[in-house]
């Protein structure tokens, strides 16, 4: 046995509970069911539709189909939904157990308190060790029915509440799978049906009694005994399948043709099964009559699988070694850009920008980050555009990861948080149609290049390659590979999909459209030409490779450059005529690389070119090169830039620069016969270069200045049209997401409005909240200005609505003994730790001052926050409670002495008697409350006694004294006095305390003539 733990949702909360999985052994089990399973999942009034589909079953016929109902039942009680169904079916009905086999024409109950899966012909049960607040079994079911039975998978919602069963529709229709769901308005409760119909994957909405005919005719049409598709293969006609490819393409602008056959033929099957139609002409008819067919056939194209975090050990991978890479170099106006191809309802594109948002709280620095999401499917950009998702995520997202990027809506559904929505760009774009978006850093795309052939995905690869910054990341699926483009990334992680962009790749062209072909193309054609040329290659890129490195061998050294000698490429080697340059060489430029005597000509050269647009030749000049001269002939050729690729080089004319040695063999023989040998007039020549070197030196310094003039002012520009070139870029290639957002700018206008109304009106409660509580509250910023107050702040602090603004300091405050205000706020703003004070004021009320960091909703601080809580009532009561200690520890003092102590008036009543009183005199306390101080003296001590008590009156101190008491028995016993007098507030007498102590010696009892 196998104890695990697993998390249960709840509204509130998130609990960890244990499971057991039991072992059980299972004889022949089958490893695959060849026949279809329906898995039928029910909540809420469940019962009745069960009731109502079992009857509506043919009797005494064979359906060959297996039925399993997942229903919410309650762990309390034993269930007794398979003795209710039996009344409705002659099939044979089971409460499943531990490992039961599957068979066709039987009905499986799910029992109470347990989850349930399908493997590999069995029913597994997965019972929770204590119950959980809310299950999700229906998914649970239906995913793992999707990932055995494939295309075999059947999934029927019936009524209930909540939305179980959604993930696992998804899960089924993206293996292939057919859907039914109960009509919302037959049900008792709508939630799950409204919910899985909301998915846009339904195929049938029927009434429970209606769905038994269609089923069976469903699986007739799609399976035969064996299991295998009845239907006819579609690729047995391949002009009927490019009959569907046409309409499909005539109707929605997309083009399957290039798809695999597999998926597509499976899809198609599926669609001819549901209508129920056996040959493809009769269903190219059907489709040519039925436009609501095209479209489903369509949607039937577009499903995928999707959820959030899927292969979490790849995204593990992606968080660990590709999202910090992002962020490597750049400054806080650096955008992160990333592509999410192929999103699909969006889950993994959200997964990516909360790892985005994670580490960026990790490093606690914020990045602007662009994510653009797209897909062909205009249902799944909406749902992902809506960004509310079912409870069942809460499978695939931990529950830190709920708590902090979602929301839990009141129809237990989770919508992702606005921080992260607003991360994400979804748009409608076809991958194989439209431009990519460039400039990225990272392209996710996972799970699509499956779906396509190896021709296609020969053009995709070296457009994401295109599309994707220097170093830039590639993410795919974990059953995708580059394949034979290994050119074009290196890998990073082979299990996980992940790869690099290699740079160098110069044979793009011949994989892209026109409008992203490389100029290099044109340039390697038109070393053959004498004018200006605009080509491409036309061959393959492994026979290109070799003529092109062919070439390199023998071709002259070759750079293009634009009109300011900026170099974009480099043919051959360039040592000989090019040297590094010293400092920033982030943009390596021709004119200020070339080697001594290069460096003139090549201006007026290159000078010449750009003003005539022609071909510029010059011969037969001196290059110093590792301390000799060579002979370099210099041409420089305009090269035209195809408009289409303005996107990749700024201007509209490229240069293209050869530079070629010539050998000694050749300058000897270019000279006249009379000039060989002749040294002098050879040392006169270089005399005379040396002048015109000088000359030309002061030129180019002259030259050089200007440009230097102009380098600021033209970085400055070239900037401003970058961005601008960046800008109507995104806005060419993000056509259709424009007009997205125009849609749905209306409903957020909407939104907005409803929210200033809403926020409004939170305000005028928080504002009133404040007021009612009393709570005196001042908001200050990091300059520990004034940001905002409460009314009962001008009690304390002589605050007025003009002060918002000024610094805290410049007021004055009401508090006494209390003048570090404003270093204790900011001894808070720099350690963030809150501090607590008691503060008293003038009028001599006391308040706890708590001084605490002002948080924003993204953790920023903005200021602090201080607040007054009036505790007077709390001081007095401590100060009463501590009176009420002292008298009480006064009292057990009392309580306990062996003496007697007593407290009497001022007219004798007696006011307090003690325990020690009690056993001296005989009185009890009752007793001696009742009476007097005479009634315990005798009679011949009266009148001393009266006198003493003047005394006591006046507050005078009397010494200890020695006098007799009379006790309850009528015996006179001799006792010692200290009397104290008890004076209040203003000084008066208002009580006589005693302490009296026995005498050893008694007296005998007085008679009654007072002897």
């Amino acid at each position: 046995n196998r104890v695990y733990s697993i998390m249960s949702l709840n509204k509130k909360n998130t609990e960890k509970q244990e499971i057991t999985i039991l072992p059980v052994k299972v004889e022949n089990k089958p490893q695959e069911s060849s026949f279809p399973i329906v898995g039928i999942g029910a909540s809420a009034g469940g019962l009745a539709a069960f009731e109502a589909f079992f009857s509506g079953m043919p009797a005494d016929v064979e359906t060959g189909m297996a039925f399993v109902l997942v229903q919410h039942l309650s762990p309390e009680y034993k269930s007794i939904l398979p003795n209710i169904i039996s009344r409705y079916t002659s099939m044979k009905v089971f409460e499943v157990t531990n490992g039961m086999e599957v068979r066709p024409d039987s009905v499986y109950v799910i029992p109470p308190d347990c989850n349930m899966t399908f493997l590999n012909g069995v029913l597994e049960l997965v019972k929770p060790a204590s119950p959980t607040p809310l299950r999700l079994p229906i998914d649970m079911f239906f995913r793992s029915l999707a990932l055995n039975q494939k295309e075999r998978a059947i999934g029927i919602v019936l009524s209930g509440t909540g939305n179980d069963g959604t993930l696992g529709v998804r899960a089924i229709k993206g293996e292939g799978g057919m859907v039914m769901v109960q009509t919302p308005n037959s049900t008792e409760y709508d939630g799950m049906p409204r919910s899985a119909i909301g998915t846009g994957l339904v195929d049938y909405e029927l009434l429970p009694a209606e769905m038994p005919a269609r089923l069976v005719a469903y699986v007739s049409h799609s399976f035969s005994i064996s299991g295998l598709p009845s239907v006819c293969s579609v690729t047995d006609d391949g002009n009927l399948v490019n009959k569907i490819f046409s309409l499909l393409h005539a109707h929605t602008g997309h083009d399957f043709s290039q798809y695999k056959m597999t998926s597509i033929s499976r899809r198609i099957e599926r669609r001819m099964a549901l209508q129920q139609i056996t040959a493809m002409d009769k269903y190219v008819e059907y489709l040519k009559q039925t436009p609501a067919e095209v479209e489903a056939l369509f949607r039937d194209m577009l499903i995928g699988v999707t959820n959030f975090f899927r292969d979490p050990k790849a995204f593990e991978e992606l968080e660990k070694r590709v999202i910090p890479e992002l962020f490597v170099g750049k400054n806080s106006e650096s955008i992160i850009r990333i592509w999410a191809s192929g999103c699909s309802t969006g889950e993994e594109a959200y997964s990516i920008a909360i790892l985005l948002a994670e580490y960026q709280a990790s490093i606690r620095r914020s990045f602007k980050v662009q994510l653009f999401a797209t897909d062909i499917d205009s249902n799944a950009i909406a749902i992902a555009r809506a960004g509310l998702y079912p409870a069942n995520i809460a499978a695939d997202v931990s529950p830190v990861r709920l708590s902090r990027f979602f929301t839990e809506t009141d129809d237990n559904f989770w919508r992702i948080n606005k921080s992260i929505r607003d991360m994400v760009i979804f748009s409608e774009h076809n991958i194989i149609r439209d431009p990519p978006f460039s400039k990225l850093d990272l392209i996710s795309c996972r799970n699509l290049m499956i779906y396509l052939n190896q021709k296609l995905q020969k053009q995709i690869f070296p457009r994401f390659h295109y599309a994707l910054n220097p170093n830039g990341f590639l993410f795919l699926g974990t059953s995708e590979t580059t394949g034979e483009l290994i050119d074009l990334f290196s890998t990073i992680d082979n299990k996980m999909k992940i790869y690099q962009r290699k740079e160098g790749f110069t044979s793009l062209s011949a994989a892209l459209p026109a409008w992203s072909r490389n100029p290099v193309t044109a340039i390697m054609a038109g070393l053959t030409h004498q004018d200006p040329v605009k080509v491409e290659f036309p061959i393959q890129r492994p026979m290109r490779s070799l003529i092109e490195n062919a070439l390199l061998q023998v071709m002259p050294a070759a750079l293009l450059v634009n009109s300011q000698g900026d170099i974009f490429h480099i043919y051959g080697r360039t040592g000989m005529f090019l040297e590094p340059m010293q400092g920033d060489v982030a943009t390596s430029n021709i004119l200020k690389m070339a080697r001594e005597g290069l460096l003139h000509e090549l201006t007026l050269t290159l000078n010449r070119a750009v003003t005539t647009k022609q071909i510029v030749h010059c011969h037969g000049i001196r290059v110093r090169t590792n301390g000799d001269f060579i002979t370099v002939n210099l041409v420089i050729r305009p090269v035209i830039i195809d408009k289409e690729d303005s996107t990749l080089v700024t201007g509209s004319l490229l240069y293209l620069v050869t530079l070629e040695a010539m050998t000694q063999e050749t300058e000897t023989s270019n000279k006249p016969a009379g000039e060989r040998g002749a040294d002098a007039e050879l040392e006169a020549m270089k005399l005379a270069l040396l002048v015109k070197e000088e000359y030309l030196q002061v030129t180019r310094e002259e030259l050089q200045t200007s440009n230097e003039e102009f380098q600021s002012s033209n970085e400055e520009m070239q900037s401003m049209n970058e961005e601008l070139h960046s800008t109507n870029e995104e806005l060419e290639t993000s056509r259709e997401e424009l007009q997205s957002v125009n849609e749905e700018l209306c409903t957020v206008n909407s939104e907005l409005q409803n929210k200033v109304a809403e926020l409004s009106k939170a305000n005028n409660e928080i504002n009133n909240l404040l007021s009612g509580t009393g709570i005196a509250t001042v908001f200050v910023d990091h300059q520990l200005r004034i940001l905002n107050f409460t009314p009962s702040i001008s009690m304390i602090i002589n605050l007025i609505p003009t002060d918002v603004g000024r610094p805290i300091a410049h007021l004055v405050s009401n508090l006494i003994s209390y003048d570090s205000l404003v270093a204790d706020i900011q001894a808070v703003l720099d350690t963030l730790i809150p501090k607590e004070v008691k503060v008293q004021t003038k009028e001599d009320r006391f308040y706890r001052m708590r001084i605490s960091p002002y948080l924003t909703l993204n953790k920023a601080i903005e200021g602090a926050v201080i607040t007054l809580v009036d505790i007077t009532n709390e001081e007095k009561a401590r100060e009463s409670l501590r009176k009420a200690n002292e008298e009480l520890r006064l009292a057990v003092v009392v309580r306990d002495s062996y003496d007697a102590i007593t407290v009497h008036d001022m007219n004798g009543g007696i006011l307090a008697w003690n325990p020690g009183a009690v056993r001296m005199y005989g009185w009890s306390e009752a007793e001696a409350l009742s009476m007097t101080i005479l009634d315990r003296i005798p009679e011949s001590l009266k009148k001393e006694e009266m006198f003493r008590l003047h005394q006591l009156c006046h507050a005078e101190i009397l010494e200890p004294y020695f006098t007799r008491r009379v006790t309850k028995e009528g015996s006179i016993m001799e006792v010692s006095i200290i009397s104290t007098p008890l004076v209040n507030k203003v000084g008066h007498v208002y009580a006589i305390a005693t302490t009296e102590r026995k005498l050893m010696k008694q007296l005998t009892t007085e008679t009654d003539n007072g002897k």
